[in-house]
């Protein structure tokens, strides 16, 4: 019996239609190319998954080209940062990293082929009027007066641009396509700007730059890439794409759409990102409520969850949202594999157990992760004063209420069984010492009481104890389409409470070694992730994810 065939995607199919007809000669060569002039974000990460992992999956290769073609808007710090994260995702390019501006003298070359077949000519208008003379998705646009100029007197004019006797907006490159073309992106568009800006690689060596839509295909065509695989967003410059390869007659690279990536309460356009950045809505690019790669680093998504979850939204050819639930499952399973689990308590209140004995203190063993056969055990402080939730205490507690109240029994994580005998209070009012005794014979992994407490607290052990600042992150929207709504500013959905601060909470003394980047389960609270705000003496933790999905199935603790 035949082996039932795994199911392809239709980027897939494509491919395996090129290598049954020997297309390239069975070359598969794909590209990611980033624009340097911000972080990257959630939709790119689902770019960079099917643009490395579909070439891997047929043998071939992807290159790392950053399409670097508006001076004004880029910076090496986004170039480095993107290498950074695109690594950190688990993949590599093949070679070198690549940049458009290495291309800038055959693009140009390019430019001037077009003139000489009078298929681009210089433009004087000012923006406003060659918008006016596009016209409308309606009405056909208007030819340009410029456009009757002499194939000699555009290269003249061209060359000129290019050696910078123009001031900036004064003339434009376009493209010679058809003004009556019902896809407004082919009529006429403009290929080069004067923009007398230094570039970040090349200086002060160029004056005019391309156009991204000139740019692009041709940088592919150059590169030899066999499936330029891009964003939805992209399908009706697909056209212009081709116009551009086939006039040339160079390599015909073949532009493929998908879906962008879509996810609830997230928004992916870099410049709202940079408008968060800038007016301080966020600490920065890399704030763990940011949607961008740095920031989900930060937060303590691991990169195998983020390729799992860009593997489960799948690949498509419609625009979809993908609900955030699904996201934060992948990350929490993932985590509940590796995450160390370890006791931090984030609203102390001092817990004595009279019955055992002052100055003592004995070291209990803990499992690091029951989910991990290699995880180990670690030793922790008990003594007669500890730490427990505050909220894991009350005085006149209902029926089934199974944490800590006088005259009930409950199990400390790890450690004894408790029989809470009642609290002080301070001048507010506020319970300020909870009092308890414990069974000696109870003692985890060695109880011989016989009780059977229904409840299990987490506690950290009051002399051995240190300090630490916790970050409990909301949702940075209130509403899970932040852009969807034309006509309001998506800020006015703006979580105003999207951050707390815990900077009281204790953690268990093994802690104090842990490094930047470190993920741990605290006990009953969730998923969390040493960040590098942290000090020698003082940790900082983000919450990463809760213990529930979104069928409130809670993970093992």
């Amino acid at each position: 019996m035949e082996e039932k065939r795994e199911s392809l995607n239709f980027i897939e199919q494509i491919i395996e239609e090129d290598l049954a007809s020997s297309k390239h000669n069975g070359r598969i060569l794909t590209r990611f190319p980033p624009e340097p002039n911000g972080y990257l974000h959630i939709g790119h990460a689902k770019a960079i998954c099917i643009n490395f992992e579909t070439a891997k999956k047929y043998g071939g290769t992807t290159n790392l080209r950053f399409d670097d073609t508006n001076p004004t808007t880029e910076d090496t710090e986004y170039v480095d940062n993107i290498m950074k994260d695109i690594r950190w995702l688990g993949f590599d390019w093949n070679g070198e990293a690549l940049y458009a501006s290495d291309y800038f003298g055959q693009l140009y070359q390019y430019a001037v082929t077009l003139i000489k077949k009078g298929l681009a000519y210089v433009d004087d208008s000012t923006p406003e009027e060659i918008a006016a003379m596009k016209g409308t998705p309606g009405e056909p646009g208007k030819d340009s007066p410029f456009k009757s100029r002499t194939v000699e007197e555009n290269l003249d004019l061209f060359e000129r641009m290019k050696n910078g006797e123009f001031p900036d907006g004064s003339k434009v490159l376009r493209a010679n396509v058809d003004m009556t073309s019902p896809n407004m992106l082919m009529r006429d568009p403009i290929m080069y700007r004067i923009k007398k800006e230094q570039h970040h690689r090349t200086g002060g060596d160029w004056c005019i730059y391309p156009m991204y839509d000139f740019a692009h295909g041709q940088s592919d065509s150059i590169e030899g890439i066999t499936h330029s695989l891009c964003s939805l967003e992209f399908i009706h410059h697909r056209p212009l794409y081709d116009w551009f390869i086939e006039k040339l007659e160079i390599f015909p690279s073949r532009q493929i759409e998908f879906a962008r990536m879509n996810v609830e309460y997230m928004i992916t356009s870099k410049r709202k990102l940079l408008k968060l950045v800038n007016d301080n809505y966020v600490s920065g690019w890399d704030d763990p409520r940011m949607p961008t790669i740095s920031g989900m680093r930060r937060r303590g998504y691991p990169a195998a969850a983020i390729r799992t979850f860009c593997d489960k939204a799948g690949v498509a050819r419609r625009e979809n949202t993908i609900e955030i639930n699904l996201l934060e499952s992948c990350v929490r399973d993932e985590l509940n594999r590796t995450a160390m689990r370890v006791m931090v308590v984030l609203d102390p209140v001092k817990l004595v157990i009279t019955n055992y004995p002052e100055n003592e203190i004995e070291y209990l063993d803990a499992e690091n992760n029951p989910e991990d056969p290699q995880g180990g055990h670690r030793k922790i402080a008990f003594g007669r004063e500890l730490y427990i939730e505050r909220e894991d205490f009350m005085e006149n507690a209902p029926p089934k209420y199974f944490r800590m109240t006088p005259g009930a029994d409950v199990r400390l994580k790890h450690a004894y069984i408790l029989r809470c005998t009642g609290a002080d209070h301070d001048a507010n009012g506020e319970i300020s010492t909870i009092y308890a005794t414990y069974y000696p014979e109870s003692r985890s992994g060695q109880d011989t009481s016989g009780i059977k407490p229904k409840g299990t607290l987490h506690w950290v052990c009051a002399t051995d104890a240190l300090d630490c600042e916790v970050r409990l992150y909301d949702r940075l929207f209130m509403v899970p389409d932040p852009a969807g709504d034309e006509e309001k500013d998506f800020l006015e959905f703006y979580n105003r409470e999207s951050l707390k601060q815990v900077t009281q909470a204790k953690m268990e003394s093994g802690l104090a070694g842990c490094k930047d980047g470190d993920l741990f389960q605290f006990l009953r609270q969730g998923y969390f992730c040493a960040d590098p705000d942290s000090t020698p003496g003082y940790k900082v933790f983000n919450k990463t994810v809760g213990l529930k999905d979104s069928f409130a199935k809670e993970v093992k603790a």
